[in-house]
């Protein structure tokens, strides 16, 4: 990278995260003033220009595309009409060792004086704890699931490219066509049309005048610039920031600008969950690269430096802090913007171009957090693009992860999309499947799959709490085969899924009537054409995801049943039970029989696999095809991101010989150290999985870096990618990270300040993370073969 970037860089990476309560004064002033006087939508609309018309513009020294969240790099804003903070929360947040967020004393004055009398009682987290029932609230407590909402905002949402052949204006016009159909004789929904409609109007005028702010910011800079080049760069960023968002783009820079505009209202409208993601950026960028490149407007080196300052963009935007449950389930600084690289066009041809080449190269340069990146691998791919690929992946960084594009858009059809919006669209976040631009597709919340075992092993009781959450089922010692417990556990399952759904549909209701989000409506089909927002129903396509955690765990548990009690009669199910409540004190030989004399998923075992896929079909039957109140469907996913620690954490031992409180298997990858005859082994047992009739998979594999030095290594890292796509697998990671490094990074954690790992679907730094999670991608096996 050159000085610029450089530079920049340093002041991204060194920035301390902080928070501002600057945002959260103003949603108060807006709702103080209009809250009761005008429509929901417009109130939001309101709120989303009274933001972007008097929030601080930041122009940071150097740089070539502007827009910061908060005022400065890593400062970031709260949402208390989403989840008002306590004053204890901001303690915390400033205090805590790992992910902590200096909070002033004025912010604090101001939290207790202004933001928290107007919002505590009425924020949506608040509402939605009020209408919950007693037995959700107990699911929830007890960890059966989780609930992304109650803190974050529906999101998940990706771009298409309509915002590089479109600009605002023109969205306005498109805007007021839909108002004009309007039938106010005859629709019941008329005036509802009607202030959804006029909410995306003011939005389109709001973030065309926030780019002016800019431009006037710049322009002031410049007019007090003494270096030259500076002062002509301040002058073409006046120009560009006059230009879009109000008009497309025309050339490379200008899209560049234009899309962080728009993400940068995304995620200061509403939080959403998983931030805003750019899509298939390479694809996008392509036609503004090869028209420049060949006209000698633009230079390569040119083209990866405005590259190289907007991937800084993202690593400036830290996620807003959580409290409770939900930051042990996700406790990090990154905010899960996801770039796609590669994959297939829409007429299902190879989609790799140079830039998707260049932004490899920048990845490997970067070494920053954010943006997360991932590579679409298709059959239609080159094998050059996954080396390129692999080359950066062995740098151990544990980016860019590896998607099957084919499996991708199989997955897509099946849910009901046409075959080209299934091209355009991708992967997400961690690995959830969307089609870009046009769908909703909204995760929900993690689902405990061993702690509803640990149910119903105890006909219905839940023994850390002592609370009857399940449903009788039977005792388990009068159960004569595993059949049985199978079918308790899945009678188990349906009950906590329908409680799980009643709850998800009372949050939907709130937020399509409280808390609309009418500036991502406009950029996402077919809310304009709907007059309906995004939050409640609005999009093309409407998918609800819930994720399942810990797979390989329960697989290991029930083998362990199978083999020991019912096979093998090694125990009764009284004496196993008896074992699970002591923890293992006092049995520890068999507490090591259950661990290593048992077949375990992960190693080719079909005697275990065969139980993997019973799991999968309950918990499928379960979920898929609900339907959610606002008109989507539920899907399952199988991804943690680190909720497979805290859900551990409440977990007793288990059958496998886990103690308790250890962390689960992580996405569907084998329970730690449990995968004894390498990654060829673990994709066999993992793509008997039909990851078709899922939203997305996540798989985890660490290897050894001495065995992916030379080319040799990256030739079988392709072979191992290609042979698991070529059986079906949706998904794949890789840490390449010598496990003695991160014991030694744990004890001298000053000296490893810029090691970066996988965590789950997404990477950090490995000082950033809790003991307990360190642990647990220590224990992962490490494979030195394969």
């Amino acid at each position: 990278m050159n000085e610029r970037v450089a530079k920049l860089r340093q002041q991204s990476v060194t920035a301390i995260p902080s928070i501002s309560i600057e945002r959260a004064e103003l949603v108060t002033q807006v709702y103080e003033k209009y809250a009761g006087k005008v429509s929901t939508p417009v109130l939001r609309a309101l709120t989303f220009k009274h933001i972007l018309e008097n929030k601080e513009i930041s122009i940071n020294e150097g740089e070539l595309i502007v827009g910061e969240r908060g005022s400065a790099p890593q400062v970031t804003p709260t949402y208390p009409e989403l989840c008002c903070h306590t004053m204890e929360d901001l303690q915390i947040m400033n205090d805590r060792e790992k992910i902590s967020f200096k909070v002033s004393d004025e912010v604090k004055k101001a939290h207790q004086e202004r933001i928290m009398p107007y919002w505590q009682g009425r924020s949506i987290r608040d509402l939605i704890f009020v209408q919950m029932t007693d037995e959700w609230k107990y699911c929830y407590e007890a960890g059966i699931f989780t609930e992304f909402m109650e803190q974050r905002a529906p999101g998940h949402t990706v771009l298409d490219d309509k915002v590089y052949r479109k600009g605002f204006l023109d969205f306005k016009k498109d805007i007021q066509t839909s108002l004009k159909t309007i039938d106010y004789h005859n629709d019941t929904e008329a005036y509802k049309k009607q202030e959804q409609l006029s909410a995306m109007l003011i939005c389109c005028d709001s973030i065309i005048t926030f780019a002016n702010r800019y431009a006037d910011k710049a322009l002031k800079l410049a007019r007090n610039e003494k270096n030259e080049n500076r002062k002509r760069e301040l002058l073409e960023i006046a120009d560009i920031c006059k230009r879009v968002p109000a008009n497309p783009p025309r050339n490379f820079r200008e899209a560049l600008q234009m899309y962080w505009f728009v993400h940068l209202g995304v995620i200061i409208e509403l939080n959403t969950w998983d931030s805003f993601c750019p899509g298939r950026l390479d694809q996008h960028l392509y036609p503004f690269y090869k028209k420049e490149i060949e006209e000698g407007t633009l230079t390569r080196e040119e083209a990866k430096e405005l590259l190289e300052c907007f991937w800084i963009k993202f690593n400036n935007q830290p996620a807003p802090p959580k409290v409770g449950i939900t930051l042990a389930e996700s406790g990090t600084y990154t905010d899960f913007a996801n770039i796609n690289i590669g994959g297939v066009m829409p007429n299902g041809s190879d989609g790799v171009n140079d830039v998707s080449y260049l932004l490899l190269e920048i990845i490997k340069e970067m070494r920053i957090l954010q943006p997360s990146t991932n590579v679409q691998i298709s059959k239609r791919n080159p094998d050059r693009f996954i080396i390129k690929a692999a080359e950066v992946i062995r740098e151990g960084m544990g980016f860019p992860s590896v998607f099957n594009a084919d499996a991708v858009i199989q997955e897509l059809l099946r849910q009901g999309k046409n075959i080209i919006d299934a091209r355009n669209g991708g992967t997400s976040g961690c690995v959830e499947v969307g089609a870009f631009g046009k769908e909703a597709y909204i995760l929900t919340g993690y689902l405990n799959l061993v702690k509803i075992l640990e149910i119903t092993l105890n006909n219905g009781i839940d023994i850390r709490t002592q609370k009857f959450i399940g449903i009788e089922t039977g005792d388990p010692v009068e159960f004569k085969s595993l059949d049985q417990l199978l079918e308790a556990f899945k009678k188990q399952l349906n009950h906590f899924i329908d409680i799980k759904v009643r709850g998800n549909n009372v949050i939907e209701k709130l937020y399509a009537e409280y808390m609309p989000s009418p500036f991502m409506s406009v950029v996402i089909d077919d809310c304009i054409k709907n007059a309906k927002d995004y939050n409640a129903g609005g999009a093309r396509y409407n998918s609800r995801y819930i994720q399942g955690v810990g797979i390989g765990t329960i697989t290991d548990c029930l083998s362990s049943i199978k083999y020991n009690v019912f096979d093998e009669k090694r125990l009764t199910m009284k004496e196993l039970l008896k074992i699970l409540k002591a923890d293992f004190e006092g049995y520890e030989k068999e507490r090591q029989f259950l661990l290593n004399k048992t077949p375990k998923y992960g190693n080719d075992d079909d005697y275990a696999d065969e139980l993997m896929l019973e799991v999968f079909d309950i918990f499928y039957d379960a979920v898929n095809g609900r339907p959610s109140i606002t008109g989507g469907t539920y899907r399952i996913e199988m991804l943690p991101t680190t909720c497979h620690v805290y859900f551990g954490s409440i977990v007793l031992a288990t059958p496998d010989g886990r103690k308790a409180g250890v962390p689960l298997s992580e996405g569907i990858s084998p329970v730690q150290g449990a995968d004894k005859y390498g990654p060829t082994a673990v994709i066999k047992s993992a793509s008997k999985m039909d990851h078709l009739r899922t939203g997305g998979t996540l798989l985890n594999q660490k290897l050894n870096p001495s065995i992916v030095q030379n080319e040799d290594g990256l030739v079988k890292i392709k072979d191992l990618i290609r042979s698991y796509f070529k059986l079906d697998g949706h998904h794949i990671q890789l840490n390449i990270v010598d496990g003695n490094t991160l014991r030694d990074a744990q004890k001298n954690p000053s000296e490893y300040n810029n090691l970066i790992v996988r965590v789950a679907g997404y990477s950090d730094y490995f000082n950033n993370l809790g003991k307990a999670l360190q642990d647990e991608i220590i224990a992962r096996t490490e494979h030195s073969n394969f």
